[in-house]
Formats: C-alpha cells, structure tokens, sequence
C-alpha cells in the first residue's frame, strides 16, 4: 500500500478526532497513532490573551511541510501522516495545528510526530502575531524549540 502524507493549511476549524479516525480507517497495518494537537491558549506568562492571528507564505508553507512530511516517511516506516495548519485569526480554545502519525509499531510514530511539530514550531513559514489588552506584539520562536528541532539534524 503507497504511503501519504495529508497537508492542509486553512482558516477552518477542524475536527481532531475526524482526523485521527480517517488516518486509520479500514487500516490493518496500522498499530499505533500518535497526535498532537496545539490549541490557542487564553494567557501568556499571566497576561490574557484575546486572539492569535496566524500569517503564512502560501505555496512556501505546503512545500516546505510537504518537504518535511516526505523526510518523516523516509526516515520511519510510517503508514500515514497527518499535517493540518490553520492560519488567520485563532480565538483562545480553539484549534491551531494537528500532527497524527500511524505506523506498526508506537516508537516510529512517536518520533515522526515530534519530527514534525519541531519543524513547525521552528521553521515552517508561518508568523504568529498575539493580541492582548497591550496591543498586538509579533511572537517569537523561543529557544527551546529550536533546541529541540536541532535534534533531528543528520551530521
């Protein structure tokens, strides 16, 4: 069975469990599914938060995710993969990105899902911009995430 990998970058919500549930339906070969899903918080470091508003580099951002998809099926024996990235205007509770990996077996799915969220936390093109009672201020990659992506760097 040809493995692939589904990319999505949209304004609309998504429903996690949907996408979970269709990454593995009718799926023998698949023993473990592993997801992440990042959702808009409502304070950063005690201050309230009112919105993030997601920009994006269309045609860039599916390249490169697609890019780093097409590393994580080369690198673990993956039966699928999921990326879903939403852009625009994100409200506390709701939605950003989704991450869902199926393989064989846990650890190959394990590792490709943080493969993934590393590099979507660290390089994809995407810009995040946070609205609060003080204005709006454009965020940052910290240095924990890149940290964490410069693990899976082959030498």
């Amino acid at each position: 069975m040809t493995v692939s990998a589904t990319i999505r970058i949209q304004e609309a919500d998504f429903d996690v469990a949907q996408e979970i549930a269709a990454l593995s339906k009718g799926r023998t070969d698949v023993g473990a599914v592993v997801s992440f899903s990042g959702i808009c918080r409502g304070s950063e470091k005690g201050e309230p938060i009112a919105a993030l508003t997601l920009e994006h580099y269309p045609g860039m951002a599916e390249a490169e995710i697609s890019r780093h998809a097409d590393e994580a099926l080369a690198r673990w024996p993956l039966q699928g993969l999921t990326v879903i990235h939403r852009f625009g205007r994100i409200e506390p509770g709701e939605n950003i990105v989704l991450v869902v990996t199926a393989s064989a077996h846990r650890q190959a799915a394990f590792e490709a899902a943080e493969f993934l969220m590393d590099y979507l936390k660290t390089n994809a093109p995407f810009w995040k911009r946070e609205e609060s009672a003080g204005g709006t201020s454009w965020i940052e990659a910290r240095d924990h995430d890149d940290a964490a992506a410069a693990r899976w760097t082959k030498s």
